[in-house]
């Protein structure tokens, strides 16, 4: 068995709505309470913290199995958004939605990209850790050079 430690420092100097940093080895940021929910917004916040492993585990999950399988892109872009739900004061991370765009360079590979693309959200290590928590939805566009 491997392991693979990662790391991170975190440090808040006051209360609810003061601003604090993080720090990785690739990640240095503010972090802070969003302004949609009341606080002074600066940096990043723990939202679009998991919004941003949940993407960047999906597509590079979903590039690397492009990859394995032999099927070329012109490009693989992706919009995704989270849906945070606030009922009586309660926030719960509801639902992510990842809206991948390929342009494959063959027309051949279309049926196998489709698969691809829902086997690479399965296989995501974010997304295994957010199965059961959290909703993951897909929405992909899959298209040739010449559409």
């Amino acid at each position: 068995m491997t392991e693979h430690l990662f790391h991170l420092k975190a440090n808040w100097p006051g209360n609810r709505n003061d601003i604090g940093e993080i720090r990785a080895e690739n990640l240095q940021t503010r972090i802070s309470i969003p302004k949609e929910m009341e606080g002074p917004g600066e940096g990043t916040n723990p939202d679009e913290m998991l919004l941003g492993a949940a993407a960047t585990c999906y597509i590079i999950t979903l590039a690397a199995m492009m990859e394995r399988s032999k099927i070329l892109k012109e490009r693989l872009d992706m919009d995704s958004t989270a849906i945070v739900d606030v009922t009586n004061g309660i926030f719960t991370y509801k639902k992510i939605i990842h809206r991948p765009t390929i342009v494959l360079t063959y027309e051949k590979d279309k049926v196998m990209a489709e698969k691809i693309v829902v086997k690479a959200e399965q296989n995501c290590m974010i997304s295994k850790a957010l199965r059961g928590n959290v909703e993951i939805e897909l929405k992909p566009t899959i298209l040739t050079i010449n559409e």
